[in-house]
């Protein structure tokens, strides 16, 4: 199934919302301009707005997550260094933002997302091919990372949330990386290795749920979620072409998030099993919002294939991660 190219604004110049899955980048997303049904309240806005920037880097030895969250009435960042070998964590940082003071993110995937708080600073610069560069500047914990462009077609996906109004999201598959990571003491090259992206930016329910797959190399990669966004953003990335993917499901043990998951879709497109190899994970109740999440870090093995009937394409431990999240925001 080949994607439609992605419109050049969302909404539409009638203020409608454009739903669907598309390649390629996306103009502007500014919800603000939507009309009925979507449209919403600027106070309603204020408290619903949610974007996100996220960026996963990883090696043989490292597998590095950067994000930066801008929730509407708040705003926060982590970002950690996993050492794979020893499935210790060789950094991590977490930081709760000032509302509307030490996080900016754009109306759209291309431009700067930032956050500065007491010396700490992360700064995500993305061009309209995918091109980026990462600066992180977090006590003895640092990043100067490369990746990009895009080798491989960009996914928007866009649709409507319960409870909420509309979301689109901007994902890319794997792209070669650069750069040097110093963390734990250790200066580690980035040099060769896989960089990926996740542009999010909705007007989403007030409790909102998921569960998350996501990995990537030069030649495969995959997004998958279950959840508030049902299949909407599920997608296959194989020698550089994009492939749309079938309603995700995740089975695990809640009660031991280092036990296998079994994956798959249900097109008969993906079936994999991922083996964790360590976690992130967090539970803050501030009384008037709440999260839970836990993010193991680990590998995917098993197959996929772009269509039913098609040859199966092997997947060996290939680096990414798994999440199961939960909030009140």
């Amino acid at each position: 199934m080949t994607l439609s190219a992605a419109p050049a604004r969302l909404p539409g110049l009638d203020g409608q919302p454009i739903f669907g899955r598309f390649a390629g980048p996306a103009g502007a997303i500014d919800w603000r301009q939507l009309a009925p049904p979507y449209a919403r309240s600027r106070l309603w806005r204020r408290f619903h707005h949610k974007r996100w920037h996220y960026v996963a880097l990883y090696t043989e030895q490292v597998f590095c997550a950067v994000a930066i969250v801008d929730v509407g009435w708040t705003n926060t960042a982590f970002a950690y260094a996993f050492e794979r070998h020893s499935g210790r964590m060789l950094a991590e940082f977490s930081q709760d933002g000032l509302p509307g003071c030490t996080a900016s993110l754009p109306h759209r995937m291309a431009g700067a997302s930032q956050f500065r708080l007491l010396g700490k600073q992360i700064h995500i610069n993305t061009g309209a091919d995918g091109a980026s560069s990462l600066t992180l500047r977090c006590g003895e914990f640092a990043i100067d990372a490369s990746f990009g462009p895009a080798t491989a077609p960009l996914l928007l996906a866009a649709g409507p949330v319960a409870n909420g109004a509309v979301h689109a999201t901007q994902k890319s598959g794997g792209m070669p990386l650069r750069g040097q990571l110093r963390a734990g003491g250790q200066s580690l090259t980035l040099d060769g290795g896989v960089a990926s992206f996740d542009y999010s930016n909705g007007l989403l329910a007030r409790n909102t749920a998921w569960r998350w797959a996501s990995a990537h190399d030069l030649d495969v990669g995959f997004n998958l979620q279950a959840g508030y966004f049902g299949a909407q953003e599920n997608a296959l990335w194989l020698d550089g072409q994009l492939y749309p993917l079938g309603a995700a499901q995740f089975a695990y043990d809640r009660n031991d998030s280092r036990a296998p998951w079994q994956i798959s879709t249900d097109d008969g497109l993906l079936e994999l099993i991922f083996t964790p190899e360590g976690e992130r994970r967090g539970d803050k109740n501030l009384l008037v919002a709440a999260s839970r999440y836990v993010q193991p870090i680990g590998t995917f093995s098993g197959w996929v294939r772009t269509a039913p009937g098609q040859p199966k394409r092997s997947v060996q431990r290939l680096a990414g991660v798994t999440e199961d999240h939960a909030s009140r925001w």
